[in-house]
Parts: structure tokens; sequence; C-alpha cells
């Protein structure tokens, strides 16, 4: 079974995170979600303190291994690539739990995104 599947973003994410990080040191910062300005009127009905799931693209991810050692440490045992919530995976798909702290017109103010500045988002979903 081959299929290309091909997506297009629906935005990015911008912060102050130019490079990967641990996800604890990122998760405790606010991030924006500039959403495409023609996408706006999809977030009718999207409330301020409420919780979304934003599903993202690790766009800087080149390879994987199939086993990994959690959080690149090699002092942990090694674990199935599925175990673990590594960015490098055969599809490099994040999808993370945010808190909804404001909407401005195409953006979206979140916290607790473990994604870096940049990122493209593919979708928004509520959690």
């Amino acid at each position: 079974m081959n299929h290309t599947i091909t997506f297009q973003p629906i935005g990015h994410v911008e912060n102050e995170f130019d490079t990967p990080i641990a996800p604890d040191e990122i998760r405790v910062s606010e991030s924006r979600i500039i959403l495409d300005p023609g996408l706006v009127a999809g977030l009718t009905g999207l409330k301020p303190g409420r919780q979304i799931m934003v599903v993202f693209y690790f766009h800087l991810i080149e390879s994987y291994d199939l086993l990994q050692h959690r959080r690149g440490d090699p002092t942990q045992p090694e674990r199935g690539v599925f175990t673990l919530r590594s960015p490098s995976r055969p599809n490099p798909v994040g999808v993370t739990t945010v808190d909804l702290l404001a909407i401005e017109e195409n953006v979206l103010r979140v916290y607790d995104l473990d994604a870096i500045n940049g990122t493209p988002v593919l979708d928004i979903k509520p959690a």
C-alpha cells in the first residue's frame, strides 16, 4: 500500500524558539498560531479558556530510527518510535493539547505548545 498524501498548512507557529529544545522548556512559554486569514471563519464558536489540539508538521526532521532512546538520553533503554513522543518518526507529525488564551483575528495565543518558531500547523481541533 503506497499512497501519496499531501497537506497544506493552515498556518504556522510563532514563538521565541528557532531551534528544537526540550519540550518541558518550550511548553512554559506562550506561542502564537498565525492562521491563514482566509480560514478565520473556521474559528467561529471557538472560545478562549478552552483547550484545543494542534496538529503540526516537524519541518526540520530529516530522518528517524525505529528504536530510539527517550529524549535522546543514551542512559535510557531503546524503545520503539511508536512508544515515544519523539519528533523523529516515519511521518513527522505532532499533536499537542494546548490552552487557548486569546483569539485576535487570525492569531491564536496559546500556552503549552511544544512546536518551534515557523512550524507548519496542519489542523486545529477541539480537545
